[in-house]
């Protein structure tokens, strides 16, 4: 998506144009691979990194336009959302003290990033999924004002053909639906390239595929999003829901998601994958090219293949390949999508020495992964490995299922530690960066971990919302320390700092877990929920889940005292007895504005809705126990 000027095509004309030069340029690529154009005997690695912009709340800053001001722009790219930026690292040879030289380099550009974010009053987290992040933050207002952008999410939307809808159950459940595709800017990366020549890329791109679960595992640090504790990698369903342009139907069609693990190994070459993706993945962004590829490749020069990178950026394959020009030379890469950002530039320059070692050492043991292992059983590892972290039960080549930590430690770390040795890796950073993934898998306190940890820590917090302020924090300030992840001390109340933090809007507060009842029911259930679940104001909802009415504590209380016929007993239905088109309020208002709002209408609860959808509930009773906390803060100091 790097490109300015795509568009969505509504002109079929231009579309098919844009089609002939897609096909041409796999064409082109797979001529180039045949004829030996590609570089071969050069083996490098990249990476991107992707972070989240916070205010002093710990809450996502969408100013990343702002921030951009400060930056090397050709360094630093925006995101799909204003709290979201991504930096490039330049690729490095895959020998000596590259990796340390990796984290130098990570180290460098988060320090700029860092300073830049100062200027306007920002800070710079890196996590899998910001743990303060709220739906109201997900609108479309956030979205990067780039054309592109729009573009995409319009295309998306188009095919959908409704809304995007997410369902993801661990701990908790999640179940929304949502109007663009802002939900994807929940996740962020660090993504690693893997240069290959074609004649080795079927095999290592398989292996790529095999090890991705075991890495995904020891890598997990996105257990929570909407305040829900999901998945520890909750990336992996978020963001395949979060563009899945799928529709049900009444029968079962083999359609395969835009971000999936794929649905087959690789067997001939790469072009196979992207032959594949166009079959199955129709062009959504196009722009208008004046390349013919292979004239520019009579000519003795390199074609961009601009076509095939644009339509290959909108299929997001967790691994997914790449073509490139380095130092005027076409390449291969593959491109690891599928490991999270954070929980330190040190945990992350582990994860990627644990990968790249991987990738060399498996494909110096096995000439043929596929050969060894079935791909059903990797893609089962990778999403067990996502769901469960290193408490997965994970299969590899003699096909018995281990726990993860143990087939990590027992088996893939030596071979990871092998595969860099061969490659001719400094002995002392493969023994620091390895060590580092060897303590957190055997302690199995990945990122992921640590964060559902603090959380249960955290149970005396007055909220949900202090509780993921106290983790944020925490995290930004342990990131600033040379200690790996899983040394991390877990999160304490205090380094939320201001109380108030928690408190700003009322989704950070509301009551979730609400009880509602049908209109239709009758006003005895009404009054017997109130008594068993201790509470004084019961929403009505009509047969489509709208939010069409309250009834209060008061009004239950007046029927039975004064409305219901003496010596008679009739069913009365709720609708009967509720205040209709009550005053409400979305999630994101401000707890100022609520107050005054129960003030002037003279009520003592507010629903809280998106759209004609209840969401929660604030009640006088929320504000007497933040008085509470407040006073007892106050006469504790």
């Amino acid at each position: 998506m790097g490109e300015q000027n795509v568009e969505q095509f509504s002109d079929p004309e231009r579309l098919r144009i844009f089609m002939k030069h897609l096909l041409n340029d796999v064409r082109a690529l797979d001529t180039m691979i045949k004829n030996g154009l590609m570089e071969t005997g050069n083996r490098r690695i990249g990476a991107e990194q992707e972070l989240f912009l916070i205010d002093n709340s710990w809450r996502p800053a969408p100013k990343s336009m702002e921030v951009l001001q400060h930056l090397n722009g050709d360094i630093f790219k925006t995101e799909l959302a204003r709290f979201n930026l991504e930096f490039n690292l330049p690729p490095l040879r895959f020998s000596g003290d590259c990796l340390r030289r990796l984290e130098a380099g990570f180290n460098e550009m988060l320090t700029e990033a860092r300073r830049a974010a100062r200027l306007v009053d920002t800070g710079i987290l890196l996590t899998g999924i910001l743990p303060t992040i709220q739906h109201s933050d997900l609108k479309i207002e956030n979205m990067t004002p780039l054309a592109r952008y729009y573009a995409l999410n319009d295309a998306l939307k188009n095919l959908r053909g409704a809304a995007f809808e997410f369902s993801i159950s661990g701990a908790d459940e999640l179940q929304i639906k949502h109007d663009s595709v802002m939900l994807e800017s929940c996740n962020t990366s660090c993504q690693f390239h893997f240069q290959v020549a074609p004649h080795e890329f079927v095999n290592l791109y398989n292996i790529a595929q095999a090890v991705l679960g075991p890495v995904v595992a020891a890598a997990a640090n996105s257990p929570v999003l909407l305040g829900r504790r999901l998945w520890q990698e909750s990336r992996i369903a978020v963001f395949q829901q979060a563009v899945d342009t799928r529709q049900p139907h009444k029968h079962p069609l083999e359609r395969t998601p835009r971000v999936s693990f794929g649905s087959d190994w690789v067997k001939d070459s790469a072009v196979e994958i992207f032959q594949d993706d166009i079959t199955r993945f129709r062009v959504i962004l196009g722009l208008d090219i004046d390349e013919d590829p292979f004239q520019v490749l009579d000519s003795g020069s390199i074609p961009k293949l601009k076509a095939l990178q644009l339509h290959n950026s909108t299929v997001y394959r967790w691994n997914r390949p790449c073509y490139g020009i380095s130092d005027g030379k076409p390449h291969l890469r593959i491109e690891n999508r599928a490991i999270p950002s954070g929980p330190t530039i040190l945990d992350e320059v582990a994860n990627a020495a644990f990968w790249f070692g991987l990738m060399s050492g498996v494909s110096n043991k096995y000439d043929d992964i596929t050969l060894h292992m079935s791909f059903d059983q990797a893609k089962t590892n990778f999403l067990a490995a996502a769901r469960f972290g290193l408490d997965a039960q994970l299969s590899w080549t003699d096909r018995e299922k281990i726990p993860a930590h143990q087939l990590i430690c027992d088996q893939l770390l030596p071979l990871a530690h092998a595969g860099l040795q061969a490659s001719g890796l400094d002995a002392d950073d493969i023994n620091h960066y390895l060590g580092i993934i060897e303590k957190r898998v055997s302690t199995k306190r990945t990122g992921a971990q640590w964060i559902l940890d603090s959380y249960d820590a955290l149970k005396d917090a007055p909220n949900p919302a202090e509780r993921f302020n106290a983790i944020t924090a925490a995290i930004e300030s342990r990131q600033k320390t040379d200690i790996p992840g899983h040394e991390w001390p877990l999160a304490q109340l205090h380094e939320s700092g201001d109380w108030k933090h928690g408190y700003q809007r009322v989704e950070q507060y509301m009551t979730t877990d609400v009880f509602t009842v049908h209109e239709s029911e009758v006003i005895d259930l009404v009054a017997n929920v109130m008594d068993w679940r201790r509470v004084r104001h019961i929403p009505v909802e009509d047969n489509e889940h709208r939010l069409i009415g309250i009834i209060s504590y008061r009004s239950i209380i007046r029927f039975f005292a004064k409305d219901l016929p003496h010596g008679k007993e009739h069913p009365v239905p709720a609708v009967d007895f509720m205040q209709r088109d009550p005053i409400t309020i979305p999630p994101e208002t401000t707890t100022l504005d609520a107050i005054n709002i129960m003030r002037r209408e003279r009520v003592a609860c507010l629903p809280v809705v998106e759209g004609d959808r209840l969401v929660g509930i604030v009640t006088e009773q929320d504000f007497i126990n933040i008085a509470a906390d407040l006073f007892e803060m106050h006469l504790k100091t």
